[in-house]
């Protein structure tokens, strides 16, 4: 048992073994995290250097969180079969050579390919690291626990981007890649030296492989047919045959994993009302945080003209907003009713979103920071909050099973959100273009009067007269483009702010019974935390 060795790093370590625990869990987070994120700011680039268009580059983050949420639910099994260390270490070698051959890729599919390898290492680190955490701290601690892992979780993806942006201008987009390379060696060392492995000759557990096939089928259908369905039309045969797949192949994984004594998604978890409405809560946070990371380095870029450094020092006040308030709203959780923490927290994310509709060409970089800044405060405060109310009603025989449960919802959270996001980007862009040319009209005297100022603009340029409508009106066309493009985002912005809104509704079944106890009942005395005697 996992528990065993523990104790052992306890007794060489001593108190202080927490601290080692804690620098080597977020340093695993953050060089996954960061490059999960990072890439968005290359974005815009990597479109160009390819020639490849939205529809196909944001397959960068959908894959790599699309993959990551898979092996989320494979990560009790790989524990419980080699121990921590061991899958932790292997899941560091594969990540790192995702990033090597990204960086190394000379077309685009390869490199979606590696996205994807690294989204497969990073999904056994997240729910490992959470569980780690969790065991080593006392219960009473646990919220600080919960906030110093959030603050790996949430600091990465939203500082990616600057460091991203700062990495494409001073080389270029390979080295976005490679960035992480580095990191991930030293929190391999680190894990050698301070991760428990594996003690017991216990046979390794059987593994689900008919529902690890059917998740596989269901995740991928789903995002492929969102994504074919604003490229092909919502009406098209392929469209009907994705969309048919993932219902026959989701409902044929529920049923699986209810039936099977071995599944990888312990569905009787979700029996749990207090797991349940976590759980869901958990999935609108990973479609607002990844959600947000992808779009607002994509909108000042393409909209305001930022550069990549500009647009990921846009994200660095709410970095560091977060940083400053992740370890509060963790130590707030030990001590304040945690449904207040949580209502507030979404409510302020909500409000975030909300005035970004408000976005335009010309909005001051200081004023987007502040909306930023908002809700990475409401953030900090639900993050860790979430994550002690999601696992602190089960017994620390499933709480392996749980942390990879709820990390599973964030990231199906994220990779629906990521792609909903750019599926409603494309569809609103061309429906805003649709109407605005409409407009163009012959009788319309706005246009009229731009005709006859961009002709005499290219008179006075030397422009041969007969070339000046052609490039008056592809002038014109940009324009109205771009018009369409930032009413599209504001749109997009109003459904993050909607979906915030409406995950208060399970968040208030999170309230807290009026006398109960803050520990749950359904955790033995012998299931406590391993360091509870070490405080």
């Amino acid at each position: 048992m996992a528990t065993a060795a523990i104790e052992t790093l306890f007794e060489r370590y001593g108190p202080k073994y927490r601290v080692f625990v804690t620098i080597t869990v977020i340093l695993g987070i953050v060089s996954m995290l960061l490059n999960a994120t990072m890439i968005n700011v290359a974005i815009p680039v990597i479109m160009g250097a390819f020639g490849v268009g939205q529809d196909t580059v944001h397959w960068l983050a959908t894959g790599y969180i699309a993959s990551m949420t898979v092996t989320m639910l494979l990560n009790d099994w790989f524990v419980r079969s080699f121990g921590m260390r061991t899958t932790y270490l292997a899941a560091m070698a594969i990540f790192a050579v995702g990033a090597l051959v990204g960086g190394l890729s000379n077309n685009i599919d390869v490199m979606i390919a590696a996205r994807v390898g690294q989204g497969l290492g990073a999904g056994l680190v997240q729910p490992l690291s959470m569980v780690l955490m969790y065991q080593v701290f006392p219960i009473r601690q646990r919220g600080k626990a919960m906030g110093l892992f959030g603050f790996g979780v949430v600091m990465a993806p939203t500082m990616g981007p600057f460091f991203g942006g700062i990495l494409l201008d001073a080389f270029n987009w390979h080295y976005v890649f490679f960035a992480s390379i580095p990191v991930a060696a030293v929190g391999s060392i680190l894990a050698w030296l301070f991760m428990p492995w594996r003690t017991g000759n216990d046979p390794k557990p059987p593994f689900d492989w008919t529902g690890l096939a059917l998740l596989v089928v269901f995740v991928c259908s789903m995002l492929i047919g969102l994504s074919s369905g604003q490229r092909e039309g919502w009406h098209a045969p392929i469209v009907a045959v994705y969309i048919s797949v993932f219902a026959a192949s989701f409902f044929a994984f529920l049923w699986w994993e209810w039936h099977t004594p071995e599944p990888i998604l312990q569905l009787r978890l979700f029996l749990n009302r207090q797991f349940a409405a976590a759980a869901v809560v958990r999935m609108a946070l990973g479609a607002g945080l990844y959600g947000t990371t992808y779009l607002i380095p994509l909108f000042v870029q393409t909209v305001q003209g930022y550069s990549p450094t500009r647009s990921g020092l846009l994200m660095v006040p709410a970095g560091l907003t977060m940083m400053v308030l992740m370890p509060v709203g963790g130590r707030l959780a030990d001590h304040l009713p945690r449904y207040w923490l949580i209502m507030g927290g979404l409510g302020a994310f909500a409000a975030s979103a909300t005035l970004m509709t408000s976005a335009h060409t010309d909005t001051p970089f200081w004023t987007f920071a502040l909306w930023l800044v908002l809700g990475r405060i409401g953030m900090a405060f639900v993050i860790p909050t979430i994550n002690v109310t999601s696992l602190q009603s089960l017994p620390s025989h499933l709480l392996s099973q749980g942390s990879g449960a709820v990390n599973f919802m964030r990231q199906l959270g994220g990779a629906l959100g990521v792609n909903l996001i750019a599926v409603a980007l494309e569809h609103r862009t061309a429906v805003f273009s649709q109407a605005l040319a409409g407009s163009q009209t012959p009788d319309n005297m706005l246009t009229r009067d731009m005709m006859h100022h961009l002709s005499s603009l290219l008179s006075q340029l030397g422009w041969p007269t007969d070339m000046h409508p052609a490039a008056a009106l592809h002038m014109i066309g940009g324009s109205l483009y771009a018009q369409a493009s930032m009413l599209a985002f504001r749109d997009v912005f109003l459904f993050l702010g909607m979906v915030f809104f409406f995950a208060m509704i399970p968040a208030i079944l999170l309230r807290e019974r009026r006398g109960a106890a803050r520990a749950s009942p359904n955790i033995r005395p012998d299931d406590r935390a391993i360091g509870e005697a070490r405080t």
